[in-house]
C-alpha cells in the first residue's frame, strides 16, 4: 500500500502567497469595479532588457541551425555563463570563488528549498523570525522541524532568531547552537542589511561550532551603502562554512526566464564529508540544466551594454522604494527596509493585527500587500510592500494609503 509523507501534514495551512491570492480574488469578484494596486508578491514589472532580448533571439536563431543546436546543458552549466560569473560577481570584489564551484538553476528559492537534501535530518536549523517561508517549509517536509505548535506559531525542533524593531530586524548569535542556519542580506521580507563586521562576526561563529550557513543573496543588486557586503564570500573563513545562493530573478527581471546560482566552495566540509561532489551529483541526478537559451540571456547581463540597461531598471524599482518609503513616513508610519533593499516593512496602524490591516488596506485603499505574520510569528503586526510596481501605480498606491 502506497503510504503519504506525513511531514507535509505538519504544514500549517497552505503557502503564503496563495491564501492571498485566493483573499484577492474573491475580493475583486465582489467589486469588479475596484481598481486593485498589487505591491504584495514580489514580482517585477518593467521589461527585460534590450540585451537580453537580444541574447536570447541570437540563442534562439542558434537552435534552429543543426550546426550551433545545443541539447541537454552541462551539470553545472554551460561554461560561458559559469566563467562569467565568477569574475563578474565574486572575483572583482576579491572573492576567491572559481567557476566550477558555480552550480547555475533555474532560481534560488528551488535551490534553497532543496539544499537541505544534502543534510541528516537530525540537523537543527535556525532561522530569522520573520524568515522567508520556504526555508521553514522545506525542512518540515523533510522531516527535520519537529511538531507545529499553534499556540506558538513555532516548529519544537527549530530555533528561531528574533529580529525585531529593537534589534535592527537583524539576528543576534543564538545562544542554542544549530547545524544549519539560514542567512537572507538584503533581508526578504524586512528590508534589513547587515555590515561586512557583523556578518564576519556569523562567519566566525559557523566555523567555530562547525555550522553551515546557508546564505540567500538574491537581492543584493539592490544595495547601496558602503560597507555593505554583496557575497557572504568577501569574509574571512567563509568558503569554509557557507553556501550562497543567488538569483536573476529580481537583478535583471528574470522571474518569467527563470536563472540562478548557488556557490559551493570546494573547501566546504561537513563532517569532514566535501558539500561540492554530493551537490554535484544532486543536480546531476535530478536536474537537467537552465535551457541554453536562458543560459546566453544571463551572460548578456553582465555585457557593458547589459549591466548599464539592468542597473537603469534596478534604479526605477528603487525609486519606488523611495516613494513608499518616504510617502508613509510623511503619514507618519513606523517604516524600514526600502534603501538597500526593494521591501518596504511597516508597522501596523492603530494596533490591527498583520490580517486585519491586510484587508483594511484591500477593502478601502483597494491595495494589496504582504502580512508580516505569513513571514513567522515575530512579523505579527507588521507588513510588507514591494517595489517591484508601475512606477504611477505605486505613487497612487501611497496616496490611496496616506488617505486612509
Amino acid at each position: 500500500m502506497a503510504t503519504i509523507n506525513k511531514n507535509y501534514l505538519k504544514l500549517p495551512g497552505s503557502y503564503l502567497f496563495s491564501d492571498i491570492a485566493k483573499k484577492v480574488k474573491k475580493f475583486a469578484d465582489a467589486n469588479p469595479e475596484a481598481e486593485i494596486i498589487r505591491l504584495g508578491i514580489g514580482d517585477v514589472t518593467r521589461p527585460l532588457a534590450p540585451a537580453v532580448i537580444k541574447a536570447l533571439h541570437a540563442a534562439v536563431d542558434e537552435m534552429g541551425q543543426a550546426e550551433t543546436f545545443r541539447g541537454y546543458a552541462p551539470d553545472l552549466g554551460y561554461e560561458f555563463l559559469r566563467d562569467t560569473i565568477a569574475r563578474e560577481d565574486f572575483q572583482k570584489r576579491g572573492c576567491d570563488i572559481a567557476p566550477d564551484e558555480i552550480f547555475v538553476s533555474d532560481g534560488a528559492k528551488c535551490d534553497c528549498g532543496n539544499i537541505q537534501e544534502l543534510f541528516a535530518t537530525d540537523n537543527r536549523i535556525a532561522v530569522c523570525d520573520p524568515v522567508y517561508p520556504v526555508y521553514v517549509d522545506s525542512n518540515v517536509m523533510a522531516g527535520r522541524t519537529g511538531d507545529y505548535d499553534p499556540t506558538t506559531d513555532r516548529f519544537g525542533n527549530v530555533v528561531y532568531m528574533t529580529c525585531s524593531a529593537e534589534n535592527g530586524f537583524v539576528p543576534q548569535l543564538p545562544e542554542e547552537k544549530p547545524d544549519l542556519i539560514y542567512l537572507c542580506f538584503p533581508n526578504n521580507p524586512t528590508g534589513a542589511v547587515i555590515t561586512k563586521n557583523e556578518l564576519q562576526k556569523w562567519v566566525d561563529y559557523a566555523n567555530e561550532n562547525d555550522c553551515v550557513i546557508l546564505y540567500d543573496a538574491a537581492y543584493e543588486a539592490f544595495i547601496t551603502e558602503e560597507n555593505i557586503p554583496h557575497s557572504i564570500y568577501e569574509c574571512d573563513g567563509a568558503k569554509n562554512c557557507a553556501v550562497e545562493f543567488r538569483s536573476f530573478s529580481k537583478t535583471a527581471g528574470f522571474t518569467g526566464l527563470r536563472l540562478g546560482f548557488t556557490v559551493i566552495p570546494k573547501d566546504l566540509t561537513c563532517k569532514g564529508e566535501k558539500l561540492h561532489p554530493l551537490w554535484a551529483r544532486r543536480h546531476g541526478t535530478k536536474y537537467n540544466g537552465a535551457p541554453y537559451i536562458v543560459q546566453r540571456a544571463g551572460e548578456a547581463i553582465y555585457t557593458p551594454e547589459g549591466r548599464a540597461q539592468i542597473m537603469e531598471q534596478i534604479g526605477y524599482y528603487r525609486e519606488n522604494a523611495k516613494i513608499i518609503l518616504e510617502g508613509l513616513q510623511s503619514a507618519g508610519y513606523t517604516v524600514s527596509g526600502g534603501v538597500n533593499a526593494p521591501y518596504i516593512w511597516l508597522k501596523c496602524p492603530d494596533g490591527m493585527s498583520s490580517w486585519q490591516f491586510f484587508d483594511h488596506l484591500l477593502q478601502k485603499a483597494n491595495v494589496v500587500g504582504t502580512p508580516g505574520v505569513g513571514f513567522g510569528p515575530g512579523g505579527e503586526g507588521y507588513f510588507r510592500l514591494t517595489a517591484f510596481g508601475d512606477r504611477d501605480k505605486t505613487a497612487q498606491a501611497v496616496e490611496r494609503i496616506k488617505a486612509l
